[in-house]
């Protein structure tokens, strides 16, 4: 049954590819609009990935820590996110191969172990990181993380290797929407706009180890490897050609807006509604406490249910994809309808990936939130490995023909390259000095 499944699936997808190429074919010339919405999706759902459980923590304690003063941080982060992004779709379009057989092909085995090792190491904390928050979410609850984790744990497993996880995917994506919230909550909590603003636009810059900490958490938070590899494996899977890289790039640069909208929202709230009495996110509940202004006593429970639906989608997904990369990058067997036997490798690596998120999201006495600030960073610390391989990658006209990175475009990627590169030096110097 399992395999007739698969083979339903697999034909459903080869129809919706012909669909959209025919769709292409007849109303892109005459309808861009048209067009446009018949490829959306990749960057949209990549860039807002990084909004789950250790984005808003991260974005929480930026703002309750530090109020204003790290909004202009969002400025280079976007722009940052959307040159990444943007070259990670337009190589899945160009090639129609994902980011693991790109690099297994054009720099062999050494730096696809290289940049593999990052990418575990890089999605084992974030793997971690939901499963803090789903112990966190459901302590809110008033469950206790030693039975609520391992339930959800073992649920997920079940539903994944079982190929019934695609139905409470959406559930758990609506649960996560919750966190729209801090817009409102945002405007209701009456923040001073002009302050505010300045925020925005006047960088403040400080080398204490806590302020460089919390910066190297907001890059890696918003620029997460695992979202580069989803980016490009999504856009060929929507079976996307060079001829929509217009399309692809439009996609990617509305995702990333939406994304830092959010996030914008996140700090700003919980900036007017913590930091100026000086509570820190240490908690879960002290996150919660900044939708107070839209929610009142019933906060916590808005923030909880959102923060369980996000860590559970994500927990799920997260290992799932990185298993296919893995699997991908050095030619093993791959597949949910695979046996043990089959594909151990692959089903080895999704199960290692879900027990260590459980087993470490268990550990007595572990400052959750800490955890998840600490997941971020280490995102932040590992970007570099994976970014030189794209820009190389997005930079070889052999590859990508007339659709190579410009000069002009090229500078920029080494700046985002260098200037990430940087941070996590002067983060790692400071901390050794320390």
């Amino acid at each position: 049954m399992a395999e007739k499944g698969v083979a339903i699936e697999n034909a459903t997808r080869r129809w919706l590819r012909r669909t959209r190429r025919t769709l292409r074919r007849t109303v892109g010339r005459r309808s861009p609009v048209l067009t446009f919405l018949a490829v959306l999706g990749p960057g949209m759902v990549a860039a807002n990935a990084g909004n789950d459980a250790g984005g808003i923590a991260t974005y929480a304690s930026a703002g309750a820590s530090y109020g204003y003063k790290l909004l202009w941080t969002l400025f280079p982060v976007a722009i940052s996110l959307a040159i990444v992004q943007e070259m990670c779709a337009r190589m899945g379009a160009v090639t129609g191969k994902g980011l693991a057989d790109l690099v297994r092909e054009q720099f062999g085995v050494r730096w696809t172990a290289l940049v593999m090792l990052a990418l575990l190491i890089a999605n084992t904390g974030v793997t971690v990181s939901e499963f803090v928050g789903i112990a966190a979410a459901t302590e809110l609850f008033g469950i206790p993380r030693y039975f609520s984790v391992p339930v959800a744990a073992l649920s997920i497993w079940w539903l994944v290797v079982r190929g019934s996880y695609q139905r409470v995917e959406r559930v758990f994506l609506l649960m996560s929407l919750v966190f729209f919230g801090y817009i409102a909550a945002a405007f209701l909590a009456r923040p001073d706009w002009h302050v505010v603003a300045r925020g925005l636009v006047r960088p403040t810059v400080h080398f204490d180890g806590e302020y460089l900490f919390t910066i190297i958490a907001l890059v890696g938070t918003t620029i997460s490897p695992y979202m580069q590899v989803f980016v490009q494996s999504s856009v060929v899977e929507k079976g996307m050609t060079a001829d929509d890289c217009a399309h692809v790039r439009a996609d990617v640069w509305t995702g990333t807006l939406f994304a830092i909208i959010t996030a914008f929202f996140i700090i700003v709230s919980t900036a007017a509604t913590l930091h100026p009495y000086g509570i820190r996110v240490e908690t879960a509940a002290d996150a919660a406490r900044a939708l107070a202004p839209l929610a009142g006593r019933y906060a916590e429970i808005l923030f909880a249910t959102g923060l369980f639906g996000a860590s559970m989608l994500a927990a799920g997904v997260l290992p799932l994809a990185t298993a296919y990369s893995i699997s991908e990058a050095f030619g093993f067997e791959k597949g949910v309808s695979h046996s043990f036997r089959e594909a151990p490798i692959f089903l080895g690596i999704f199960t290692f990936l879900v027990a260590v998120g459980g087993l470490v999201a268990i550990l007595p006495g572990l400052p959750l939130i800490r955890v998840l600030l600490v997941t971020q960073v280490i995102n932040g610390l590992l970007l570099p490995v994976l970014l030189v391989a794209i820009l190389r990658l997005a930079s070889d006209r052999e590859l990508m023909k007339e659709h190579a990175n410009t000069p002009a475009y090229n500078a920029s990627a080494w700046l985002t390259v260098m200037g990430v590169s940087a941070l996590s030096a002067i983060f790692i110097g400071r901390t050794l000095l320390d």
